[in-house]
């Protein structure tokens, strides 16, 4: 007894036993699904989220939800991982999951309570996940063609409040995911949802090429260029910011000019560079001074500032344009190209368009809406649905909804239950 270690726990730790655990654990779980069981199928409800800084959030989406919730309990955490999970591999699907979860959890505590051991439950569900996926794999349908397609995504959408114009989002879904379709899969990372709000949700419309939520630097600046060749650049085109230790010795206005000469001859061997690569269009992720600003407006250069990395992702992708670290690497063979680059306003709201790209394997889908609201909520719609239908075109497969699948696979899993020897049956 000597030798036993003494543990020191804090005050107010208070200790269970595996069974007490075990119905903690389960109940957690259980108060979980609860929460977000409500909001699932095409008359599920909406729950109002209210965060620490008073942001209101209104929506049934499963993901949101529990995104929002502040959940430390560890089995709670664990089912919130598996939504989050699910999201990331199927797009969809977070609140059926959390259900399902929480309804085999609740009757596994009754197998329990009747004296099964919890490893025998475990098996049995083993046993019967194994059995069903099999199952779903026979029953499961071809999903090759457009109007199938549509149909997963207008499910997907379903009762997130989308449904009077679901149909026209559909077929936006589709169309953007096939277009970037390529060796039977569809990275919707290369889809832009860009709301903008006013007008209807129907008027919302597939773009046809990439679309930048930002302006010109400058209003004098060209704001319609065809035959663009277009760079882009994580480079800041400004001056370096000088040490805040560092000491300059200017005695004379001439020496203050020749300084202030320096800083701008710098500036101007960079925006010289840019063009004699060629490019009438640059992007830059960083910085762009304003002395920069001018050079390049008197070069005839439509140029960005602050692109976020996204954008520029996409960008790439559809114009084979080769994102430049350094300016001296900068060349003719790093641009990559457009038919059209120009600026447009859709209610207010400038936006950059690039079309006709050499590789349009990025797309936009311009969404409209009345508030900011309604976009938001419509576009948590449209990334579910653009998930599932990339999943669908990647599987091929798809399973008959409204719980047709549900009842077949529940026949054939009693019918298989009844030749399971043991307890696990």
């Amino acid at each position: 007894m000597a030798n036993q270690p003494i543990f020191i726990l804090p005050e107010g730790t208070e200790r269970y036993s595996k069974r007490d655990a075990l119905r903690m654990n389960i109940t957690a779980a259980k108060v979980l699904a609860g929460i977000v069981r409500t909001t699932l199928g095409p008359k599920g409800m909406d729950k109002m989220l209210t965060s620490s800084l008073g942001d209101v959030t209104v929506t049934n989406d499963g993901a949101t939800i529990m995104r929002e919730m502040e959940i430390n309990q560890p089995a709670a955490r664990m089912l919130v991982e598996i939504a989050k999970k699910q999201e990331e591999i199927v797009g969809d699907g977070t609140t059926s999951v959390v259900v399902i979860a929480g309804e085999l959890l609740a009757k596994a505590e009754e197998l329990i309570d009747d004296g099964i051991a919890t490893s025998v439950v475990v098996k049995g569900f083993r046993n019967a996940t194994a059995k069903s996926v099999e199952l779903l794999k026979e029953i499961a349908i071809d999903a090759d063609d457009e109007e199938t397609l549509k149909k997963v995504a207008v499910t997907a959408m379903s009762g997130k409040g989308s449904d009077y114009a679901k149909e026209h989002l559909a077929e936006l879904v589709v169309k953007a995911a096939l277009r970037i379709e390529e060796d039977g899969k569809s990275d919707i990372d290369n889809i832009n949802i860009q709301r903008v709000s006013g007008d209807s949700v129907e008027d919302s419309f597939l773009a046809e090429g990439i679309i930048i939520d930002k302006a010109p630097l400058s209003k004098n600046m060209p704001k319609d260029i065809k035959d663009a060749k277009i760079a882009i650049m994580k480079y800041p085109i400004e001056l370096k910011d000088i040490n805040t230790d560092a000491k300059i010795d200017i005695t004379s206005p001439d020496q203050f000019e020749l300084f202030l000469k320096q800083e701008e001859d710098m500036i101007k061997e960079m925006v010289n560079k840019i063009v004699d690569s060629g490019a009438n269009v640059l992007f830059c992720q960083k910085g762009i001074d304003d002395m920069a600003e001018h050079y390049l407006k008197k070069a005839g250069i439509m140029a960005f500032k602050r692109v976020k990395k996204s954008d520029m992702d996409r960008i790439a992708k559809a114009t084979g344009a080769k994102l430049v670290s350094d300016i001296e690497d900068l060349s003719e063979e790093k641009l990559g190209s457009a038919g059209h680059v120009y600026l447009d306003k859709i209610f207010d709201h400038e936006l950059t368009l690039i079309e006709e790209c050499e590789n349009p394997k990025a797309s936009s889908i311009v969404l409209r809406g009345s508030t900011r609201y309604v976009t938001e909520q419509i576009a948590r719609a449209l990334d579910d649905a653009l998930g599932v239908v990339a999943a669908t075109i990647e599987e091929g497969k798809v399973l008959i909804g409204g719980g047709a699948c549900e009842i077949d696979l529940v026949k054939q899993l009693r019918e298989y239950g009844e030749s399971v020897s043991g307890r696990e049956q």
